[in-house]
């Protein structure tokens, strides 16, 4: 008898896995359908669901936390190397050297270290593998074994595959004496995690620049509070307490894993840089989170503090691809070792998909232009020109805009929910406070209940705004619900439960609109947030179209020459994009600058409260299923289009429709698309109409019949199936047609079929029923000759 996969495994593989696994000194060597991914969110046809996960048959791993190779299974009648294209897949993405496939007989390997395929009867052994990747690397014996140092799981977080394939590829960087590194991940893919495994491992295996047996001093250094408050109160408290050491106008050296901002370590006016008072051998690894803003751009102030600590390991964290405007972090910490990318993220089902409701106003569709006697608030003439949306709120602030903004922000929210955790992209502070003014009073009702309904997060708010920030990242709190903010929620914060992201200024960076876009992109599961809403007012989201939005950049060299010619040794190679030059927005205060800025000095934009304007157009993209572009969806022209990409004719899915195996992974391809039939029923709304019917009418303009059409139609036309079979078959044939006529073709799938009560009450059990055709095998053969017959026309 022929075993299916699961036999196989059961009967073959896992013994001989067994046996690899016992010629090791390290237990539990090999995990069994191992999760790679969590399983794409799709948001097709209004409803949020996952597409199932990508499994492999097996890992194996040297220890716990270092894999080496994927093994796939396939039936034993199956060639050994029918799984390895499957097995190669993965071994890739999970940045593996060995590949296997197996039948339970055979054995075939595909070593990356060599190219070779190679056909074997057993699985090479852990020390074997190992020492085939160490000389791979070319590791010393010291190195190899320091890289087998154990993750922390302490605080319940274990590692995803792309964050295992950072750490690892970083500790080892570092190790081997690379002393700038870069890790480039999507907001939301956890950075500090892996920051703080990289920093746990080398702490544990006492590595520092010196080589004394020692801890190292490590110092975690970013640009706002809440990017070092956060790691140390979370995945850094694994440490003991009296290891970390936030630096804040004073000197501690103490201490092992230190927290500091720029600002309070810098040379200012004011300060002669509190970072001297350190030596600038110091510190043995700086990890620069955030490090695409200031510190490695060549003419930052910020600069000269990396530079000051150069004897030191830095290792650059980054959420954004190399870019124009950040090609000087690629420059300084050389290219990434290694890319997880936001598209990586949503395919994997690790961030949240998007849809964008892209918005026009009549002053942004049309333009607006002031009349001869239009006055702005402080009594100015307004220069006569025609003001674009690029202009509003940087030229000229136009009221009834921000209101109308306003309107439609709220009537979005008393649509879908009012507590849906939304942020605001304003172009400055004084825009800021006209939003939240606007959005208070309109949102009055809630704000009685909550009076920081509306909030302002911004850099002038002080303290309060920092409160309030805290509120709003926290998942346990219910208010405040809109955050209003210009350039201080862009980057880096943590907010779980956003479900919208508005953007009311133009974004000409694509490093800012990352950035921006990935403060929706976190999961979390326990409030039901799966995906998130983009509110385009201003057309910024054109850069999803952007083929360098998610696209890998092309690699070049740089080469220093001397003064005849020659390149110098050790020049340095980085990746630089091929797009064009935009123009990025500038940091600069906006407006008019011929004002000037003193004590009771007009402001330097203009103000114009007069006017009307309405919003006249809303369109609403979303990305396919595949994650491949933003478009326009329709559920119907999109499953036919999906249906006819999978088969050519309708009598080519009859064919497979009519076998219950078949039809079940016509299912699951569909659903893997996003395609749900109680959401086609819906859309065309044929509540009644059999799937299949369904699917032949929107791919091929097939007729559309019922489920009780089709039972009908087959007791009148082929009374001679039913005859065949004695009275007792018969009425189970004829009960097992009437569920199918009322419930749909799900009530024929055995044995569930056979457990409704006409059928129970009368015939008994599965067993008992069998008996009335003469066993196990002519039931089934009855039900699926039924099942054919159902849709042979």
């Amino acid at each position: 008898m022929m075993l299916n996969e699961a036999n196989t495994c059961r009967k073959y593989v896992l013994p001989k896995l067994k046996d690899w696994e016992e010629s090791s000194q390290h237990p539990h060597l090999f995990t069994e359908q191992y999760a790679i991914d969590a399983g794409r969110i799709l948001t097709t046809g209004g409803r949020t669901r996952r597409r199932r996960k990508k499994f492999a048959d097996y890992l194996l791993c040297y220890t716990r936390d270092f894999p080496l190779a994927v093994v796939e299974a396939k039936r034993q009648h199956k060639s050994p190397q029918d799984g390895l294209a499957q097995a190669k897949t993965y071994a890739e993405l999970l940045g593996l050297k060995f590949a296997y496939s197996t039948n339970g007989a055979g054995i075939v390997e595909f070593d990356y270290t060599t190219g070779l395929m190679t056909q074997m009867n057993s699985f090479p052994s852990p020390q074997e593998l190992w020492a085939r990747w160490r000389r791979s690397e070319g590791l010393s014996d010291e190195i190899a074994e320091n890289l087998l140092t154990p993750f922390d799981l302490t605080g319940g977080k274990i590692p995803r595959y792309y964050q295992r394939i950072a750490i690892n590829r970083a500790v080892q960087a570092i190790l081997v004496g690379r002393e700038r590194s870069l890790l480039t991940m999507a907001t939301g893919t956890g950075k500090t995690t892996v920051a703080f495994q990289i920093c746990q491992k080398l702490w544990t295996m006492r590595w520092n620049t010196t080589g004394e047996y020692r801890r190292p001093k490590i110092l975690f250094l970013a640009d706002r509070n809440i990017l070092v408050d956060d790691p140390m109160l979370k995945d850094f408290s694994a440490f003991d307490e009296d290891v970390l050491h936030k630096i804040q106008g004073e000197v501690v050296k103490s201490r092992e894993i230190y927290f500091a901002i720029y600002q309070a370590i810098a040379k200012d006016k004011n300060r002669p840089g509190l970072y001297r008072q350190y030596s600038p051998g110091f510190f043995d690894l700086i990890v620069v989170d955030e490090c695409h803003r200031g510190s490695s751009r060549d003419e930052s102030n910020w600069r000269e503090i990396l530079e000051y600590f150069h004897p030191a390991y830095q290792l650059g964290l980054t959420a954004t691809p190399l870019r124009d405007d950040n090609v000087d972090t690629y420059r300084y910490f050389k290219q990434p070792l290694y890319t997880y990318s936001l598209k990586d993220g949503i395919g994997d089902g690790f961030l949240a998909p998007y849809k964008v409701h892209r918005v026009s106003t009549t002053y942004d569709a049309l333009g607006w232009r002031p009349s001869p006697d239009d006055l702005d608030r402080y009594g100015r003439t307004i220069p006569d020109e025609e003001y674009q949306t690029g202009d509003f709120d940087r030229s000229v602030a136009l009221k009834a805009r921000t209101s109308a903004i306003a309107r439609h922000i709220t009537s979005f929210l008393k649509k879908t929910n009012r507590f849906a955790k939304t942020i605001v992209f304003c172009v400055d502070e004084e825009h800021v406070l006209e939003m939240v003014e606007a959005l208070n009073n309109l949102n009055a009702d809630l704000v009685q209940q909550h009076p920081d309904y509306v909030c302002r997060i911004t850099s002038a708010a002080g303290d309060v705004g920092k409160e309030q920030l805290y509120k709003f990242k926290d998942v346990l709190t219910r208010s405040p619900v809109i955050a209003v903010t210009s350039k201080l929620l862009s980057t880096g914060v943590d907010i779980p439960t956003c479900k919208n992201v508005v953007l009311v200024r133009v974004i000409k960076s694509m490093t800012d609109f990352k950035q921006i876009i990935g403060r929706g992109t976190r999961v979390y599961e326990d409030d039901g947030k799966l995906s998130f809403t983009i509110l385009d007012y201003t057309t910024s989201t054109r850069l999803f179209a952007d083929p360098a939005f998610d696209a890998e950049p092309t690699r070049i060299e740089i080469e220093a020459i001397d003064d005849v010619g020659e390149t110098v040794d050790g020049s340095e190679e980085v990746i630089e994009p091929e797009i064009e030059e935009i123009d990025f927005e500038d940091d600069a205060p906006t407006g008019f600058t011929g004002i000037p800025e003193e004590e009771n000095a007009l402001p330097r934009k203009y103000y114009f409260d007069g006017g009307q304007c309405e919003v006249i157009g809303e369109v609403v993209y979303e990305l396919d299923p595949n994650g491949n572009q933003l478009r326009t969806f329709k559920l119907v022209d999109y499953t036919g289009e999906q249906v006819r990409t999978l088969y050519r004719s309708t009598f080519e899915i009859q064919q497979r429709w009519a076998n219950s195996e078949q039809r079940s992974e016509i299912v699951q391809q569909l659903a893997d698309r996003g395609i749900d039939f109680e959401d086609l029923k819906a859309v065309t709304n044929q509540p009644d109409a059999d799937p299949f019917d369904l699917l032949c009418h929107i791919a091929f303009d097939a007729p559309v019949m019922t489920c009780k059409q089709r039972a009908e139609r087959l007791r009148r036309q082929r009374k001679d199936f039913f005859e065949q079979y004695g009275d007792d078959a018969r009425d189970i044939l004829e009960i097992l047609v009437e569920s199918y006529a009322l419930g749909g073709v799900e009530q024929l799938a055995l044995p569930d079929a056979l457990k409704v009560k006409a059928v129970e009450e009368k015939y008994g059990n599965v067993r008992e029923v069998a008996e009335c055709f003469g066993g196990i095998d002519q039931l089934k053969q009855a039900v699926d000759q039924l099942q054919i017959l159902l849709y042979s026309a």
